[in-house]
């Protein structure tokens, strides 16, 4: 058997460190776009994202809830509807996001999959929500359940977006709201607060390398781009380690 390589030598880049450090870094506060997966006007999930919404604000960020209300089904219309372009501006403005889930049929709602299915792969050559960090959060009625983040954790896989490890899952929501809306103190309160501490963590971690983190072999050899500077040094900081 061949052990001939069959990548494109002019196109593979060794991993470089030199490129990992980022010859700037942003000062702005942290963008974080928040979605929720909800219409009710006692919406839990809604609630939910509310209370991440101001822990974000808190550690610094630029923090701001889509209200989904309004946004068509996907292919119901053309993506120049408002409520489109609301949602598509968003995720562009964004370095990270939030998505907080009821938990129905044992999976997302429709209202969540539908703003996630308005949001393009690639639009006019650039991507929405890839390189961007993710945290994925839901809601339950009924006892502990992860369905509906392990279907999100899915999806931001396949938005390429960077999910973060730790994620947040509230039992009988129900319970753990007041009449106002405001989550009372508990467990899955000290959760959120965590997942969004990390999630800040790694968008502050990721948001200057992102591009080169998600530059793809088989993108550049798509497009021809053939990089024998970028090949040789990094191949050369490889042999000197």
């Amino acid at each position: 058997m061949s052990d001939q390589d069959l990548f494109d030598a002019r196109v593979l880049a060794l991993p470089d460190p030199v490129r990992l450090e980022p010859s700037g870094r942003a000062t702005h506060p942290p963008r974080i776009l928040l979605l929720y997966g909800s219409l009710r006007e006692r919406s839990y999930s809604r609630f939910t994202t509310e209370e991440a919404a101001r822990i974000l604000r808190r550690l610094g960020c630029e923090a701001r809830v889509f209200d989904p209300r309004g946004l068509p089904l996907p292919d119901a219309t053309d993506a120049d509807h408002p409520k489109v372009q609301e949602l598509r501006a968003l995720s562009l403005w964004s370095e990270g996001q939030v998505w907080c889930s009821p938990e129905r049929h044992g999976a997302v709602t429709g209202v969540m999959k539908s703003q996630i299915d308005w949001l393009p792969l690639s639009s006019g050559g650039v991507r929405p929500t890839q390189g961007r960090t993710l945290a994925v959060m839901q809601v339950s009625g009924g006892s502990q359940s992860f369905n509906a983040v392990n279907g999100l954790r899915l999806l931001g896989r396949w938005m390429r977006m960077i999910t973060i490890p730790n994620q947040s899952s509230v039992a009988k929501a129900w319970q753990e709201f007041d009449e106002a809306g405001r989550m009372k103190p508990s467990a899955y309160y000290d959760r959120i607060v965590d997942v969004m501490e990390e999630l800040v963590k790694f968008t502050l971690l990721t948001r200057d390398r992102s591009d080169y983190l998600v530059d793809r072999y088989s993108e550049r050899r798509a497009a021809g781009r053939v990089l024998e500077g970028d090949r040789v040094a990094a191949a050369a900081l490889h042999s000197a380690g």
